[in-house]
């Protein structure tokens, strides 16, 4: 499965993005899928996942409350939507794909993933 981040963009502390992934050559809906981020001198992390039943959501801890995974099986889509954004959440944004087995699980490390997009900026100033 081949995927698309975009979105990304430059915002002012408190505002808000919508990050699209749009993925091709085959239905994400076998898939468990994530966000994950990195920063300059960071290690990757997880910013959001989403079981491919839906029914199962995890967050990473600085993000929770502000941020939500939503996916539509159908159209091939997961979308990020980002609230309140704050200077810490710059980073570049990749979504993800896990040929995980269970419809209910959504794994939060990024080795567990399968496939990656190619990132899309998101910068937050203050």
């Amino acid at each position: 499965v081949q995927l698309q981040a975009s979105g990304g963009g430059l915002v002012q502390a408190g505002g808000s993005l919508r990050l699209s992934c749009a993925a091709s050559g085959d239905s994400i809906s076998g898939y468990a899928m994530g966000w994950f981020r990195q920063a300059p001198g960071k290690e990757r992390e997880l910013v959001a996942a989403m079981s491919w039943s839906g029914g199962y959501t995890t967050y990473g801890i600085p993000v929770k409350g502000r941020f939500t995974i939503s996916r539509d099986n159908a159209k091939n889509t997961v979308d990020l939507q980002m609230n309140s954004l704050k200077p810490e959440d710059t980073a570049v944004y990749y979504c993800a794909a896990d040929a995980v087995g269970s419809p209910m699980i959504a794994r939060r490390g990024p080795y567990e993933y399968d496939y990656w997009g190619q990132g899309t900026q998101v910068t937050v100033s203050s």
